[in-house]
């Protein structure tokens, strides 16, 4: 399913069809977990800086009361010590291994917690007073802030699974891998001639449910440029591997250096280093042999190390394409007007639970400007103009608009819901691993000196603002 329109003009299919949203949402995110091989495994961490995986199980459980009570539907909450406990630590905003010492209650508890809170939402969406169009100060947008949180993990609780060790995760039905594999296609540049880009969803939420990032408005002059026909592949980033990518710091900034002396990274995050110098490819239950021509998943820092590596090879300056420059290159691709179009991009689960061959999805002259993996830009996540922060979910935008978090575009294979919409904004730090690539560009972009006078005036914002 695809996130339901908050308007329209007959209230009982809309309470069934949110509500069916709802219930898929819910069952999704369930059957993800059911990739863990038994109930010890959701107290481990996958990854020292998060939570073991029963803070994610009750997290999205947790959040549809939290927000219930602060949109004044929900008097009474459930389970006031879950609420507070399953509540926050989801981004980690600091590379410190997080040591858990926190008590975490039975996984049964938190199984029966669940079957609560989905009973108690699915009588307030068929008993609660509607009206349409839902806004966002009606208690129903805290039911679709839910839904689309929950969806939000199923993706970013997918990623901790493939970081889980094999012996600990199984095969689901549910969750297939592309058995298409090869050697990568040659990658070639091609060129987009300069325009002027609007963004930005102004005041109106245009029918849809959104995040308070997305609204506001953003005009710009974006210049002419060249961006890679496909995303980088494993085949491709294989050749930065091989030249000792991970062991030349001149590649990598000072923040690259410190995320190579941390996590001790001499390749992309889920290939795995064989005894004989090969690599296989971590999917989310299984190591296969390495996929050539799927893209490769990394992290910002390393696809800008990559960029000044390939720069020095061929005496071009490449760089990362920034949000401007996407949306230039989804508006000649007819990514699709609002979703992007499942039927042409693997996103939203259509295809596989897995990525694909770069060269499968055509997008105009582009190859996967929407779906497969994320797409990491240069562009530090900011407010557009009239940008105001929702106040049921003061801490989704507000907390990214730092300077450290970089925005992804155009959803990957397992991104549902708001994540596949053209509108959408998220942002990650530089460092986070995420099912997340990147297409490099060649062309002028934003100069430094522009770069530092956005800063400025999004810091002077900021301080009118707080003070």
């Amino acid at each position: 399913m695809k996130s339901p329109r908050v308007d329209g003009d007959d209230i009982s299919a809309k309470r069934e069809e949110l509500r069916a949203y709802f219930h898929q949402s819910y069952d999704l995110f369930e059957s993800l977990f059911e990739l863990l091989i038994s109930d010890e495994v959701f107290y481990r961490q996958s990854e020292p800086t998060r939570h073991p995986m029963i803070f994610y199980f009750g997290h999205t459980a947790i959040f549809y009361v939290n927000k219930l009570v602060a949109s004044g539907a929900l008097r009474e909450r459930i389970n006031p010590h879950f609420e507070q406990l399953f509540a926050v630590g989801v981004d980690e905003m600091t590379w410190d291994a997080a040591s858990d010492t926190l008590k975490w209650p039975s996984i049964d508890d938190v199984r029966e917690y669940r079957k609560h809170v989905r009973t108690m939402v699915d009588e307030l969406i068929t008993s609660m007073p509607m009206s349409l169009p839902i806004t966002q100060k009606d208690p129903f947008w805290a039911i679709w802030m839910g839904i689309e949180h929950e969806r939000i993990h199923i993706e970013t609780s997918s990623v901790l699974h493939r970081q889980m060790p094999l012996q600990f995760v199984r095969s689901h039905k549910d969750f297939p891998i592309c058995p298409i594999q090869d050697v990568s296609p040659q990658n070639r540049l091609v060129g987009f001639e300069a325009c002027d880009i609007q963004l930005g969803k102004g005041s109106g939420d245009h029918g849809l449910y959104g995040w308070d990032n997305e609204y506001g408005e953003h005009k710009a002059q974006v210049k002419a440029f060249q961006a890679s026909q496909y995303l980088v592949s494993n085949g491709e980033y294989m050749e930065f591997v091989l030249a000792g990518g991970y062991t030349t710091p001149r590649w990598w900034d000072e923040e690259g250096l410190k995320y190579l002396q941390i996590r001790q990274a001499l390749c992309p995050p889920f290939w795995v280093l064989q005894e004989d110098g090969s690599y296989k490819f971590r999917t989310l239950s299984a190591e296969i042999d390495m996929p050539l021509n799927w893209p490769v998943e990394v992290n910002a820092l390393e696809a800008e190390a990559f960029c000044r590596w390939k720069s020095a090879q061929d005496g071009e300056v490449y760089r990362l394409p920034t949000e401007d420059e996407w949306a230039v290159m989804a508006q000649e691709g007819g990514v699709g007007e609002e979703f992007f179009d499942d039927t042409r991009s693997n996103i939203n689960l259509a295809h596989a639970a897995s990525s694909v061959p770069v060269d499968t999805f055509a997008h105009g002259r582009l190859y996967d400007v929407a779906g497969n993996v994320w797409q990491w830009t240069q562009t530090q996540m900011d407010a557009f103009k009239g940008f105001f922060t929702h106040p049921w979910y003061d801490d989704f935008s507000e907390p990214t608009f730092d300077g450290k978090h970089n925005l992804i575009k155009g959803g990957s294979w397992i991104s549902t819901g708001n994540e596949i919409l053209r509108s959408s904004r998220y942002a990650f730090r530089r460092h986070f691993i995420q099912h997340a690539g990147f297409r490099y560009v060649v062309g002028d972009g934003e100069t430094e000196s522009e770069k530092y006078a956005r800063i400025e005036q999004m810091y002077e914002r900021w301080k009118k603002r707080y003070g």
